[in-house]
């Protein structure tokens, strides 16, 4: 298939780029546009907040404008990469995204992190928007500069900005009208009207809309997921009184509400656990399943990683199967809600198909956007002119899908007719009737089931002044000042009906009794053991149980800074570019810990004995964490325009750039009380991160303009470059040094007036700073034949590691029972006093050390207080950084009669990458391409066209990134891919 793919790819491209043949036209239409090439259409950019040629601008900038986006048929910020060298773009967990530029991008997801890469639009950056989502529409262009940016732009930006000009009302009635339709019943509609009031003020209205089927196959419903169903509208308002002031007013909406996926296939090597420790053979498979990571870190493309984690080890598991009996039954023999060490997803096997999930619970995903934007602009004199730029701008979304893409066996115990200690019948209304349980946010099932929602809540207010001059002479000035607060509140939240069993028949229960002979409601008032089982469905949430997972995130940033660039015309062919920026960021995280399965034995007494928690309900807040930095940016450009024996124009220049981006909190972990429950410390915080650039670009014009041709390599190295993973339930963010190196080549060339060839290539080499580490949660060992990974308590998040001689004494233990052993090889990971770890002195621990012949503290004993050993990562790639990149694009036009028949083709390919720092076999992303082609045949008299597209002709589902999920849920990945063949026609008519 792939050589066959390589065969029509140069098919499609011999037909369109045929500009050398003569085209099948006409005799009498074969007039001057057949004749010599013709001059490239000259792009005006306003990367240095002038008007100026690209070909002038001494900056690594793209630039397209909204008809070349429809050529290129990029309708979405994801798309860019198909245009652009060394770019990348993937979605993340928790509706984000990385949109990297040279390897460098937005690799922590802490709701304090900044973005790497700023999406502005019209020249303000928005900490949140919705790039990935929303659809291109009415717009002047798109300009995407690569390298630090700051002294020109309102926000830090290490690796780059991507900015999103509109198109503003003009002096002349006109508009127009897009219908189009497709295939997954595509339907969208899209236009524009300027409505000129007066001789000085003007209206434009805009808008898009998009409705379509899913793209993914839910194969447990039979329906069908990953749909579309969104829309966007703009109006601007726009007045000039006089020539020396103007003002615009924007407002911009946009709204979705479907069942768009937030994540893709989940993956899963299963890890059975080992069945021999030292030499002694693990009894059961239930202690060999609470001995193993769930998924191992085999190859994401092997057959194998289309399984599901062994789920028999996780300790929301093996708790109501072997410690939360739910009866006896008539022979006397103890009932659980889950036989002892069963897997739920024993016998689950995936699809192939990454485009289909099996899941009893479809994602749901809503999002709205707000942004109202005024802009002035007055003359101050013949030389200057003041600009203010004022935004506000909320965003929302809400995100809920099944945690897992697979379904649990149905495993749960029927519970009727069990009887308690005393003889008598279980309680007529028995938690497992008929083998379902009924969780109060999830419903009835008769297997496990999780669901995970994830929520934001976002406002920001900027606002901006900037003063630039335009002096005969050969100096000029653009200095400016701003300001901005965002707030966020992001919660994500993960329900599992174990969490729910558990809080109800374990924890909630007299002092001294057996969990199912009375189970309780909890009252914090009461002098017991108490978690809080929240009532309420989905969407009615108290967000106060304690039976689901709430990680919530209050982060307010304040920045404000005054920068600016001075420009000098050395001479005639050669000038300086020096600029400067002094930024103050504070940043204050309201930390709020988790409560999975924590409570309290009432109010005024110790805390929980048996939870290891504080509070039996609601989630309090711990002291804010305030952050502050203030640092000087800047850049310094010398760039010298000449021509030369084989160029018309030519442009070189070098620049130095000094980058910056604040640091962050790490979200808080779980609120244990460290009398009762004790685990591995973690940073609260991380570092900001610095990038120093160098680079040396040339930009030409040659062949009478018809062809460009610009270049360009750079040197970057980056101190403490943010990356986060999942530990202990929550992204937790690590810096790293590193350096980078790339070539970057751009041409575009009009061979004809009816043929042109576009082509960029990237070439970059990253590599991670001799020195550094960090633990890979996918293997905590790192070979280390003396120490193995055991899994935790249920309240403790993470793995850890213990040494094998210990392991094996506990297995030994005779009689040999699952429960006499797991909570002493629970002990070894982070452990609970209660139940025997780190302190001997505890009269309740000595039977414990008594019994197995040994004292073990895993925080000083263990590596990295039992974490495990760290992995080196000196010399490894940075994360989605492939090494080359490639863009052919290939247009010709026919003109017949008063028509003009457009064909264009465009090819992508990236090569092989990592997911994540460690590049291992789990890690590899396998290079992937993308072919789309356009014919659109247009009427230019009557002003219109019609189009038919294909996009992702092979219909390929590449891996483009991989996030790994928490080590409590087993390590599964979560993969991300591009959306299918999509086909569609166009009707489009301008006014």
């Amino acid at each position: 298939m792939n050589n066959n793919k390589h065969v029509l790819a140069a098919t499609i491209g011999f037909m369109v780029g045929a500009g050398g043949a003569e085209p099948v036209v006409a005799k009498d239409n074969y007039d001057d546009r057949q004749g010599p090439a013709v001059s490239l259409e000259e792009i005006v950019v306003t990367a240095q907040k002038v008007e100026e040629s690209i070909q002038t601008v001494p900056i690594a900038v793209s630039a397209f404008s909204g008809e070349g986006l429809d050529d290129l048929k990029i309708e979405r910020g994801e798309e860019l990469l198909r245009a652009i060298p060394n770019v990348t773009f993937s979605k993340a967990n928790f509706s984000g995204y990385n949109f990297s530029i040279r390897g460098i991008g937005t690799k922590a997801v802490s709701a304090s992190t900044d973005p790497a890469v700023a999406v502005s639009f019209n020249n303000t950056p928005l900490i949140r928007n919705r790039l990935f989502e929303q659809e291109f529409f009415d717009l002047q262009r798109v300009e995407v500069l690569r390298g630090p940016q700051g002294t020109l732009y309102g926000r830090n930006a290490t690796g780059g900005v991507v900015n999103a000009l509109p198109m503003l009302p003009g002096p002349d009635l006109g508009g127009e009208i897009e219908a189009e339709v497709g295939n997954f019943s595509t339907r969208r509609v899209s236009g524009s009207l300027n409505l000129p009031l007066t001789d000085t003020f003007s209206l434009r209205f805009s808008g898009a809309l998009t409705k379509r089927d899913g793209f993914d196959t839910n194969t447990f419903t039979g329906r069908d997921v990953n749909d579309r169903d969104l829309y966007s509208t703009r109006a601007i308002a726009q007045w000039q009184p006089s020539d020396s002031f103007s003002a615009n007013f924007i407002w911009q909406h946009f709204k979705e509400d479907d069942r768009r996926s937030r994540t893709g296939k989940q993956l899963c090597t299963r890890d059975p656990g080992p069945g021999v420790v030292g030499s002694t053979t693990v009894p059961t498979a239930s202690l060999q399943a609470r001995l193993s990571q769930g998924c191992l870190p085999g190859s994401l493309y092997d057959s194998d990683a289309f399984g599901a984690p062994n789920a028999a080890g996780f300790a929301n598991v093996w708790f109501p199967g072997h410690v939360a009996p739910v009866g006896f039954r008539a022979d006397g023999s103890q009932a659980f809600i889950i036989e002892p060490g069963e897997d739920p997803y024993a016998g689950v096997r995936q699809s192939r198909d990454l485009r289909e999930i099996e899941t009893s619970y479809d994602p749901v995903f809503r999002a709205e956007n707000d942004l109202f934007q005024l802009n002035l602009e007055a003359s101050l004199g013949e030389h200057l002119q003041f600009f203010s730029q004022s935004t506000y701008a909320s965003d929302n979304y809400y995100s809920s899908q099944d945690y897992n893409r697979f379904v649990s066996d149905p495993n749960f115990t029927d519970s009727t007719g069990l009887f308690n200690v005393s003889g008598a019948l279980v309680d007529p209304d028995p938690p497992t009737p008929g083998g379902v349980y009924t969780d109060p946010q999830l419903g009835p099932s008769r297997g496990v089931l999780s669901v995970d929602i994830s929520q934001s809540d976002n406002e920001q207010w900027s606002q901006e002044f900037r003063l630039q001059s335009a002096f005969d002479g050969p100096f000029d000035f653009s200095l400016g000042a701003n300001y901005l607060d965002f707030e966020s509140q992001d919660d994500y939240y993960v329900f599992n009906n174990l969490f729910t069993y558990l809080a109800e028949y374990f924890y909630n229960f007299e002092s001294g009794d057996s969990p199912f002979i009375e189970t309780r409601n909890c009252d914090i008032d009461e002098q017991r053991e108490c978690v809080y089982v929240d009532p309420n469905p989905l969407g009615q949430l108290d967000d106060q149980g304690h039976n689901y997972f709430l990680s919530r995130n209050l982060v307010r940033t304040k920045s404000w800074a005054v920068f600016g660039e001075a420009y000098w015309q050395v001479t005639d062919a050669v000038k300086i570019t020096s600029g400067l920026r002094y930024t103050q960021d504070e940043k204050t995280a309201t930390p709020i810990p988790s409560q999975l399965l924590l409570g309290s034995e009432g109010r005024g007494t110790r805390t929980g004995a048996s939870s290891g928690g504080r509070v039996s309900r609601g989630y309090p807040a711990l002291p804010d964490i305030v952050q502050n930095w203030n640092r000087f940016t800047g850049r310094f450009v010398l760039d010298w325009q000449t021509q030369t024996p084989f160029t018309d124009e030519t442009l070189v220049y070098l620049s130095f750039a000094h980058g910056y981006k604040g640091g962050g909190s790490n979200p808080p972990r779980v609120d244990l009380d460290p009398k009762v429950v004790q685990f591995q410390p973690l940073d609260s915080t991380f570092k900001p991160e610095f990038v120093n650039a160098i680079e040396i670009g040339t930009k030409n014009s040659l062949r009478d303009g018809s062809l460009t041709l610009n270049a360009t390599a750079f040197y970057y190295n980056y101190r403490d470059y943010q990356v986060s993973q999942i530990v202990d339930r929550i992204s937790f963010n690590e810096n790293f040094d590193a350096e980078s190196w790339g070539l970057e080549v751009e041409t575009a060339w009009q061979l004809t007036p009816n043929s042109r060839i576009d082509l960029n290539m990237g070439y970059l080499d990253t590599r991670i700073g001799k020195g550094e580490e960090s633990i890979d949660v996918m293997n905590r060992t790192q070979g280390n034949e003396d120490w193995m990974l055991v899994r935790p308590h249920v309240q403790v998040p993470s793995n850890c590691i213990a040494p094998v001689e210990l392991v094996e004494r506990v297995l030994s233990f005779e009689p040999i029972l699952d429960r006499t052993v797991e909570f002493p090889l629970a002990s070894l990971c982070a452990g609970t006093a209660r139940w025997g770890t780190f302190t001997p002195e505890i009269e309740s621990n000595l039977a414990w050390y008594q019994t197995f012949g040994f004292v073990y503290n895993p925080l000083t004993e263990a590596p990295n207080a039992g974490r495990g050993f760290a992995a080196d990562l000196s010399g490894n790639e940075l994360p989605n950084s492939p090494n080359f990149t490639f863009n052919l694009g290939l247009q010709h036009i026919f003109y017949l009669s008063d028509w003009e028949l457009k064909l264009r083709a465009d090819y992508y390919r990236q090569s092989d990458s990592y997911a994540r720092v460690y590049n291992t076999t789990y890690d590899k992303l396998e290079g992937w391409d993308n072919l789309n082609a356009a014919v659109t045949l247009a009427h230019p008299s009557s002003q219109l066209q019609m189009q038919l597209y294909v996009k992702n002709i092979f219909d390929d589902s590449p891996i483009t990134d991989v996030f790994t999920n928490s080590d409590d849920t087993g390590l599964s990945a979560n993969v991300f891919t591009l959306e299918p063949r999509i086909f569609g026609f166009s009707l489009n008519k301008r006014f």
